[in-house]
């Protein structure tokens, strides 16, 4: 019983950080946190699956279990999803930068000379 509440409280807090997503150099921590956060609650889960836990749908503890771990899941792709939007604008950044540095770098034509048919 002692690991269950243990998980719960991992998990509320999770739940907690996951709410709000911070911009720019603050992330790196953030998601370091994130990672820290989810190895204890997987070390929780493995002890729990050795002592032979059950799901008890009538247990209250067990349904708040159930509900955190649906809404860190829904918060985990959100930050997923901001992750990878940051990371399609940095590489149309770039893109943008190549393109403003050299703008005939897309351009492919044979090199040749030009006559002018002037009689």
């Amino acid at each position: 019983m002692y690991q269950t509440d243990q998980l719960l409280q991992v998990s509320a807090n999770l739940f907690k950080h996951l709410g709000d997503i911070p911009n720019g150099e603050e992330r790196d921590e953030y998601i370091e946190t994130i990672n820290t956060m989810l190895d204890k609650r997987e070390t929780i889960i493995k002890g729990l699956r050795q002592e032979g836990f059950q799901f008890d749908e009538q247990n209250r503890i067990h349904r708040t279990l159930l509900e955190l771990d649906n809404g860190i899941k829904k918060r985990l792709a959100a930050v997923m999803d901001a992750v990878k939007q940051d990371m399609a604008n940095l590489q149309k950044t770039k893109k943008s930068e190549q393109q403003y540095f050299n703008p005939y770098s897309n351009v492919r034509v044979m090199d040749g000379m030009y006559y002018d048919k002037k009689n």
